[in-house]
């Protein structure tokens, strides 16, 4: 529900709503609710987007997969004064905080100092998926929303969960509800839930580049992989490869191509901000060797959601390769927590074989 006062929408049309009839397409019922709320905050915000010494309420976008949520935040930010706004991946984020915090482990404000590095004097935070599911991230992600309130810095945030709904196991839920109760106070949470996955409408042949010119490959695919463009690996290519403290071993680095089996990404213990580090260096993931589903440990296909949520976020070109049906589970089959954005982002890819 919205907070009640503060100033309308103004009668000019939203960023968002000018982007969508440029771009050829009407916003939904709920996507314009959205999109109105936001144009609200653009105008408390004011012409210069500088921050009044009073807080801004923000705003926490919630709803399925493919609803816009993204889109909608990230057609707004673009549309506000250079400086205004800093917008990052909740995963990207907290990778840097965590290594920030630790470069300054030894000084008193850890954390203060951390946020001023990586947000400096931004008046508006945007976090795009928004979760957390370890309790142990839980207290650093809870002082992180306090010393953001504190600055007076205002949040936007999109999330596949509503604010109760984050970090849901209950034998640890409770520990994250001082940082709900933070969010619920502070951000007036919009629900974004239409009818459609838009991720899963094909709209004209796929780009030579990005996430969407990647697919799915099983054993049987013709032309894999000379079809995409792509060499596959000689015996004796094998590299070693560096990764936050940690040594992988790649099949083949090839001209920002990193080509990789799955047991070596996803089945050691790698983490999302190892694939962060990955996403920087590498524009195109070959994941070879991906098991049927039910030979994967539940650990690794979490991890290999983490691997489809870093490349669908900074555009990479992703391939999964393997003999069933990469990266899906078979109807019925137990799932990680995050499954169902997983399952809307695979379904952009191309599947062949």
């Amino acid at each position: 529900m919205w907070h009640k006062g503060g100033p309308t929408r103004t009668d000019a049309p939203s960023a968002v709503e000018r982007a969508a009839a440029e771009s050829g397409f009407v916003l939904d019922a709920a996507q314009r609710v959205a999109a109105e709320r936001l144009g609200v905050l653009a105008a408390e915000l004011g012409p210069r987007g500088r921050r009044r010494r009073d807080s801004v309420r923000g705003v926490y976008l919630w709803g399925p997969p493919g609803r816009g949520k993204s889109w909608i935040t990230d057609t707004w930010y673009r549309a506000l004064p250079p400086g205004t706004a800093y917008r990052v991946h909740f995963h990207d984020f907290f990778r840097r905080l965590q290594d920030a915090v630790f470069a300054h482990r030894d000084e008193a404000g850890a954390i203060d100092t951390a946020m001023s590095e990586l947000v400096g004097r931004a008046a508006v935070v945007c976090f795009d998926e928004f979760h957390v599911h370890d309790p142990g991230d839980a207290m650093l992600v809870t002082r992180l929303l306090r010393e953001l309130f504190e600055r007076r810095t205002t949040l936007v945030a999109t999330s596949n969960y509503p604010p109760d709904g984050l970090l849901p196991n209950p034998l640890h839920h409770h520990v994250f509800e001082p940082a709900i109760r933070l969010v619920e106070d502070r951000l007036d949470v919009v629900e974004v839930a239409g009818p459609r996955d838009y991720r899963t409408l094909r709209q004209g042949p796929p780009p030579r580049s990005g996430f969407r010119a990647g697919a799915l490959i099983t054993a049987a695919a013709a032309g894999w992989p000379g079809a995409y463009g792509l060499t596959a690996p000689r015996p004796g290519s094998a590299a070693p490869l560096l990764v936050n403290r940690r040594t992988l071993t790649a099949r083949a680095i090839q001209d920002g191509t990193l080509w990789i089996d799955y047991p070596q990404l996803c089945e050691t213990t790698t983490s999302t901000a190892d694939y962060v580090v990955l996403a920087e260096r590498f524009d195109t993931w070959v994941v070879d060797a991906v098991p049927a589903w039910q030979d994967c440990s539940a650990d690794g296909r979490q991890r290999l959601g983490s691997v489809v949520d870093i490349a669908y976020d900074r555009d990479i070109r992703l391939f999964l390769a393997g003999p069933d049906n990469p990266g899906r589970p078979p109807a019925g089959a137990a799932v990680p927590p995050d499954h169902f954005r997983t399952a809307s982002r695979l379904a952009q890819l191309q599947a062949t074989g």
